[in-house]
């Protein structure tokens, strides 16, 4: 999840592509790149144990849009809850559903 975020923060969209589950990756993933992300507050995250195939995290994460030179930025947050699965070793992201 961490470095999911991290990715986010980086633009790094190759490794987005590549943590997330082929069965619901976009083919295309797109970054805003007027969008700053601010920081990353993990709500649950329960601890994975060696033979987990299935993980839930809820997380919140904050940034700031910039649409425009003139336009003063806007605070904004995503609170999600994400799916993960793990396959071959490997986790990826699965599916969010966004909490208001």
């Amino acid at each position: 999840m961490r470095s999911r975020y991290v990715a986010f923060v980086r633009q790094n969209s190759a490794y987005l592509a590549a943590t997330w589950h082929p069965s619901t990756r976009p083919s295309d993933i797109r970054l805003d790149p007027n969008r700053q992300w601010l920081g990353l507050k993990i709500i649950k995250a329960p601890p994975s144990q060696p033979g987990d195939t299935t993980a839930v995290v809820e997380f919140v994460a904050s940034y700031q849009n910039t649409p425009g030179a003139l336009a003063r930025p806007v605070d904004e947050t995503l609170h999600e809850v994400s799916q993960f699965v793990r396959e071959r070793g490997r986790w990826f992201y699965l599916v969010g559903r966004h909490i208001k």
